[in-house]
């Protein structure tokens, strides 16, 4: 997993450890994402699955997207589509992924890399690998993250931010048993580039066997912590958890996880994506590519698509021009 990796986690600063006052969060609920297929065909875990989106505010949907080794010819992305109203997280952990808009955004993120994508108003576009990749092959794993944008948000022009793997901040535990990628927010002292509408924070963190995680997180943030790979626990309890396990978490001022002693042989540390961010509290109207607040707005903006007011699929040689709706 090469996303960022760190030679010597001792010369990293250290986050703290609960004290007198703090309080653990304990687990809520734990689920187990189901497997499915998205956009041209490629593998994903639904991670959110079986959750109110009262517990996941502000975040809306999240797809593990692989992890897969694919065979020359087999590496699939989604045809040209819409989006309004959110904002789109795509995080590469293996693998090269290329992004193509109708406002004339695009670029290519790699290992460690993530896309943010405002949709705001709305737009077309499509992700896929190079046509290199799909020739050769090669293996592929990576996360988005469906964030909500407030009414208020949910009609601006569409933004993007390109972070690349080498601006995320970085910490470890306090046993430096554990990297800390920070991708938006702040944990402890550490900030990672990632700028918000809504206040949240995104950690991509690795626990080697036996160590423990101690994370500060904000008290007014809901948390969720997605196991991407590995075994371990969540919680003053000790939850065990595993590949494709998602933990909600109750209130609290710090969030605790440990990887087990003993590990598989093919994943060797516990690998965790921790998210939360203050809820919006304000009603989600939800089909297919939209997140609006009412049937209506989600209607309309069904019509704007439909009549071309989103944008149009550009003219490029060679590309896909196949559209799709959601």
């Amino acid at each position: 997993m090469p996303a960022v990796t760190v030679d010597d986690l001792t010369v990293l600063q250290r986050l703290a450890v609960p004290g007198l006052g703090d309080t653990v969060r304990p687990v809520k609920q734990l689920t187990d994402a189901p497997r499915g297929f998205e956009g041209e065909g490629f593998p994903v875990r639904r991670a959110f699955a079986g959750v109110d989106l009262r517990d996941l505010d502000p975040f809306i949907h999240l797809d593990q997207m692989g992890e897969v080794e694919y065979a020359p010819g087999e590496p699939k992305g989604t045809p040209w589509h819409p989006h309004r109203g959110f904002e789109t997280v795509t995080y590469i952990i293996d693998g090269v992924f290329d992004h193509q808009d109708s406002h004339g955004g695009g670029g290519t993120i790699t290992n460690g890399d993530t896309q943010w994508m405002t949709a705001g108003a709305g737009l077309l576009h499509i992700e896929a690998p190079p046509e290199w990749l799909v020739q050769k092959g090669g293996l592929f794993h990576g996360l988005q993250l469906w964030v909500n944008l407030p009414g208020a948000d949910k009609m601006k022009p569409p933004h993007y931010q390109d972070i690349r793997s080498g601006q995320v901040g970085l910490t470890t535990s306090a046993d430096a048993g554990a990297l800390v990628r920070v991708i938006a927010g702040r944990v402890g002292s550490t900030e990672g580039p990632g700028s918000t509408h809504t206040p949240m924070t995104m950690v991509h963190a690795t626990v080697t066997p036996g160590a423990r995680l101690d994370l500060p997180w904000e008290p007014s943030y809901n948390a969720l912590v997605y196991v991407l790979s590995g075994e371990g626990s969540v919680g003053t309890d000790g939850v065990a958890v595993r590949t494709g396990n998602l933990a909600v978490l109750g209130a609290g001022d710090f969030i605790t996880l440990a990887a087990s002693a003993r590990q598989e042989s093919r994943t060797p540390a516990l690998d965790v994506v921790i998210m939360g961010g203050r809820p919006i509290r304000e009603p989600v109207a939800w089909a297919g590519p939209f997140v609006m607040n009412t049937k209506a707005e989600v209607l309309q903006a069904y019509e704007d698509f439909q009549k071309g007011r989103l944008g149009t699929i550009p003219s490029v040689h060679g590309a896909p021009t196949t559209l799709q709706e959601g």
